[in-house]
């Protein structure tokens, strides 16, 4: 789906929410409603329990929780104002090949 600059966030040991995080810019609400639907299709396909969805209807920022990995999808604006990377910097991180 060519999301952009996505990023996975080890959260091991930093909270009790998940294991990781994983964070990624669609470039319009279209595209971030569009890898948003991929992956949650991708997860149940996969066999993941309970998969919750948040912000489809808007799009500017689509939250996925799979339990173990929470999953955002953002607008390239919205992703910048909330600056998700920089709250959790303490963190070791790892850049994906988009």
């Amino acid at each position: 789906m060519k999301a952009q600059d996505t990023i996975t966030i080890d959260l091991t040991g930093k909270t009790a929410m998940a294991d990781a995080m994983v964070v990624t810019s669609g470039t319009s609400n279209r595209h971030v409603g569009a890898v948003a639907d991929r992956v949650v299709r991708g997860l149940e396909a996969a066999g993941v329990p309970r998969v919750r969805v948040e912000g489809m209807r808007n799009c500017d920022w689509v939250l996925i929780d799979a339990g173990d990995v929470i999953i955002h999808v953002f607008r390239p604006e919205v992703r910048a104002f909330y600056n998700l990377e920089k709250m959790w910097a303490g963190t070791a991180r790892s850049r994906q090949p988009s």
